[in-house]
């Protein structure tokens, strides 16, 4: 404590209580919006879905004047 009674934290204590709260914020936290899931968890659910629909194995090939 200071002279003051005021408690300094060490920078090393505040980068930990930052990440502390990001990794709450972005993995566990449920978020309304995204129905009641933790936005890391959407995210994923999302890429993986997109990544489905969109992979380049999945693309049907046309022959060149055959439209």
């Amino acid at each position: 404590m200071s002279r003051s009674g005021e408690f300094h934290l060490s920078v090393i204590n505040v980068e930990i209580a930052v990440a502390e709260y990001v990794d709450w914020y972005n993995h566990r936290r449920l978020h309304g919006e995204l129905g009641h899931v933790p936005p890391a968890e959407y995210e994923a659910t999302f890429r993986a879905t997109t990544r489905a629909q969109h992979d380049p194995d999945n693309y049907v090939l046309i022959e060149a004047g055959t439209n």
